[in-house]
C-alpha cells in the first residue's frame, strides 16, 4: 500500500511536468518564410480584415509572434506587423544578411577562398548550417557565411 502511493505520486508528478514543461519551454517566436511571390499582410486574423500591404518577395523570412486559428501574426525585417494566412507561409530555410559587405567563402573557414561580397539586406536560401557557419545560395553564388550575419529561418 505504501509503495503504491509513492508510485502513483511519481506517475502524477511525471505527467504534470510533461504537460507543464511542453507549454512552458515551447518556443514562442519563430521564423517562417513567405510561400509565394504575392502575399497579403492583413490588419486582423481573417479575410474580412483589410490588406495593409502586399509582399512580392518569395522566401522572405518573417517572425511569427502570435496565432489565431489559421492566421499567424508576423513582424518583418522593417517592423511591419500584421496577419498572414498559414497557407501562405513555408518552413523553407531562408535568411537576410544583416551585415554590410559580408564575405561568402568557398568553405566554412576564414582561410578559404572568398567567392563574393554580399550587401546588407540581401535574401539568401540556407542549404545547411554547422557550427558557426551556414551554406547559402544567392543568385549565382553558393558558399559559406558566418551564421551571426544572418537573420531568419536557419
Amino acid at each position: 500500500m505504501f509503495k503504491e502511493k509513492y508510485f502513483l505520486i511519481k506517475i502524477f508528478l511525471i505527467y504534470f511536468l510533461i504537460i507543464l514543461g511542453s507549454s512552458t519551454f515551447a518556443e514562442e517566436n519563430y521564423y517562417l518564410t513567405l510561400r509565394n511571390d504575392k502575399v497579403n499582410l492583413r490588419q486582423g486574423p481573417s479575410f474580412k480584415h483589410p490588406v495593409k500591404l502586399i509582399y512580392k518577395k518569395k522566401f522572405l523570412p518573417v517572425l511569427v509572434i502570435d496565432k489565431s486559428y489559421n492566421f499567424r501574426k508576423i513582424i518583418d525585417h522593417e517592423n511591419n506587423s500584421g496577419w498572414i494566412h498559414a497557407s501562405k507561409l513555408s518552413k523553407k530555410k531562408a535568411a537576410l544578411n544583416n551585415e554590410d559587405k559580408s564575405i561568402i567563402f568557398k568553405r566554412p573557414t576564414l582561410y578559404s577562398k572568398p567567392i563574393a561580397i554580399m550587401e546588407k539586406g540581401r535574401l539568401c536560401l540556407v542549404k545547411k548550417c554547422k557550427n558557426n557557419w551556414c551554406k547559402i545560395k544567392t543568385e549565382n553564388f553558393v558558399g559559406w557565411i558566418k551564421k551571426n550575419y544572418l537573420t531568419g529561418r536557419l
